[in-house]
This record gives C-alpha cells, sequence and structure tokens, in this order.
C-alpha cells in the first residue's frame, strides 16, 4: 500500500505538470442549450374508432431537445464546430427520432467567411429551407410537416456546404445512406445509390423581401425491395414583411417513382404525385403578443382526396426565454384523404378515412 501511495504522490504531479506545460490553445467555447414544450391537447375523431382523446403532450410550438454547441478559433477567421443536439418527449422523458442519443443533429466541420463545410447527420435541405417560409414556424402541433414530413427530415452520413453572400444564402448537402437503419438500403457496397440523398437551396433577403427556392431527392429502395425507389420535391415560397404583419406564400412540388410512396397519397400506385399550396400570416401584435394563421391545401395527382389544413396559433412572452401559447388545428378531408393532427411522424392515418379532426393544445415552452 505504501509503494502504491508513493506512485500516486509522483504520478498526479507529474500528470499536472504536463497538463500545465501544453501550449495554450486556440480560443473554444462550448455551450448547452435547449427547449423544454410541453402543453395539454384536445384532439377528436381518432383512427381507432373515431373517438375524442386528451393527453399531455410534448415539443408542440418547438421540438423539446438538449445540445451542445462547440467552436474553437482557429484564426484567419477560420473555426472548427460541432454540434450534437438530443430529441426528447417531455411527458415520457423518452428519446425522440427512433430513440437516437442525438438524433436531431451530429456533426463537425469547418466555417469561415467562405461558409461552412459541415459531416455528419444533419437536416435536409428541405428542413433548412422551410422553417423561413412556414408561417407556423414549422411548429410540430400544427404546421405544414402534417402535410409533407419530409420538411422536418434529417439525413446520416451526410456532407453539406452553406454559404451566405450579402443577402443570397446558397446550400448544397449529398447523403451517402439518408437512413441508417434501414437494412440492405443504405451504404451498400457496389449500390452507391440506395439510400442516398442530395439536394440544394437558395434564398435571397433584401428589407421586407424574402424568396427562395429548394429541391430535395432520396433513394429509399433497398437491395430487395424496389431499389429504383426515390421521390423528387422543388419548393418555391417568398414572405413580405409590412410591420408588424408579414404574409407568407409556397409551393411545393412532389413525385414518387418505382415504388416509393407518397405521405397521403394511394399506395400501390406506380408514379404518384402531389402538389401543394400554402398561405398565411404572422401578426406582432405587440412586444410580447405574436398571433399566426396558416392554410395548407394538398392536391393529389389523380384522385379526389385532396386535404386542407387550417392553423392558428397565439403566443405570449413572459420573457425572452418563456412563453405561453394556444395552438388550434382543423382538418377537411375529402373522399379516402385521413389527413390528421399527429406530430412527429406526419397526419396522414391518424383519423378515419374522409373523416374531419379538430384539435387544440394550450402549453407553456422554455429555452436555455
Amino acid at each position: 500500500m505504501e509503494t502504491m501511495n508513493m506512485k500516486y504522490k509522483v504520478a498526479v504531479p507529474g500528470l499536472l505538470s504536463l497538463v500545465c506545460a501544453l501550449p495554450a490553445s486556440a480560443q473554444s467555447s462550448v455551450m448547452l442549450y435547449g427547449v423544454v414544450d410541453t402543453g395539454i391537447e384536445y384532439a377528436n375523431h381518432q383512427v381507432d374508432g373515431g373517438n375524442s382523446i386528451a393527453r399531455i403532450s410534448s415539443g408542440n410550438t418547438a421540438g423539446s431537445r438538449w445540445g451542445l454547441r462547440g467552436v474553437e478559433d482557429l484564426g484567419n477567421g477560420q473555426q472548427a464546430v460541432f454540434v450534437l443536439e438530443s430529441g426528447y418527449d417531455t411527458d415520457t422523458g423518452k428519446s425522440s427520432q427512433g430513440g437516437r442519443l442525438f438524433g436531431r443533429m451530429a456533426y463537425v466541420g469547418m466555417q469561415g467567411r467562405w461558409g461552412s463545410l459541415l459531416l455528419g447527420r444533419q437536416q435536409n435541405e428541405l428542413f433548412d429551407f422551410i422553417g423561413a417560409f412556414d408561417p407556423m414556424l414549422l411548429a410540430p402541433r400544427y404546421s405544414i410537416l402534417n402535410q409533407d414530413i419530409a420538411f422536418v427530415s434529417r439525413a446520416d452520413n451526410t456532407v453539406k456546404y452553406t454559404g451566405t453572400f450579402g443577402g443570397l444564402t446558397a446550400s448544397a448537402m449529398y447523403s451517402f445512406g439518408a437512413e441508417s437503419s434501414t437494412v440492405n438500403g443504405s451504404e451498400v457496397p457496389g449500390n452507391a445509390k440506395l439510400g442516398r440523398e442530395y439536394g440544394f437551396r437558395l434564398s435571397y433577403s433584401s428589407g421586407p423581401i424574402g424568396i427562395g427556392a429548394a429541391y430535395d431527392e432520396v433513394n429509399t429502395g433497398t437491395t430487395t425491395t424496389n431499389p429504383d425507389a426515390r421521390t423528387r420535391r422543388a419548393v418555391l415560397a417568398g414572405t413580405y414583411d409590412f410591420n408588424p404583419v408579414k404574409a407568407f406564400v409556397g409551393y411545393r412540388w412532389a413525385r414518387a417513382y418505382d415504388g416509393a410512396l407518397l405521405p397521403g397519397a394511394i399506395a400501390g400506385a406506380g408514379n404518384q404525385g402531389s402538389n401543394l399550396w400554402w398561405t398565411g400570416l404572422i401578426w406582432q401584435a405587440s412586444p410580447a403578443i405574436a398571433l399566426s394563421a396558416a392554410a395548407y391545401y394538398q392536391d393529389f395527382r389523380n384522385t379526389g382526396n385532396d386535404p386542407w389544413l387550417f392553423a392558428g396559433n397565439a403566443r405570449y412572452a413572459f420573457s425572452k426565454r418563456t412563453n405561453a401559447y394556444l395552438s388550434v388545428g382543423y382538418t377537411r378531408n375529402k373522399g379516402s384523404a385521413n389527413l390528421g393532427l399527429s406530430s412527429g411522424v406526419g397526419g396522414f392515418g391518424y383519423t378515419p378515412p374522409g373523416t374531419n379532426q379538430l384539435g387544440a393544445v394550450v402549453g407553456i415552452r422554455h429555452v436555455f
């Protein structure tokens, strides 16, 4: 025991001396941040029997999350950066995104005046694009993601470049395998197209005007099932800030080929297609009060199943970090459309076919 104590007496000071002797590192910082968003939701016409439900719901105006963001200054305007971001449900404490520890984002890269180059799990270009052009600010309850879950998609194994030049922002991404959990459908040797996703976006802002376009294509096939399956989406949107009212308008074109599926389209159709339009307003009624309203209409090709989604939100800010809110959503379904108000997995299949659904949630959100 005496010999062991002597070893510690020598080793610990030696280790401290070694650490102190290391060259001073470049200036760096790591920040812990997050969102806690929880409310009480009511929604009628549930898919199992058409009954109503009241429940605690997590992530209503923004997904609940925590994360670590790091920056190291390398000099000459260059920085090394990383983000590790984890989603969770406040009502159960479970991790979101299929139970992944850092399911929202996990990337590392470099940035400078020339832009940023990032590697890892990241949001696709549709996700990065739509936040500025959705009048409901991409709220999990209720917004454009109910009509098309692709607007909140993330991709594994991604390299992404983003640059901002004055009022213009340009970005492009490529994923070698967008969904690693797909068996025989992601980064398969000799089958580079399986799981591949790529896209780009351009946006321009000047004074009260904002306008942008984005494109995304992803292969969803496997070596055994529909290896050529792919979906393509293109989006064009714009905003105008009248101060204190901001107006939004947008259009999304989508097609699915060779066995791929569009959410809400008739299963089994060879090549599916839809057109989605939306418009809405945000009124900053006072420094503490903001009101939003939006309408989303989707026209599925060669069917009469064309659902509407109407959404509204009122927010009161107690401070810069804490606000209370009331959100209301209503889906109007035609034919056999089954658009509901479920969040996180898109809205289709969450009300009986041809049935309308009404939902409301009141809650509180804190940002740290």
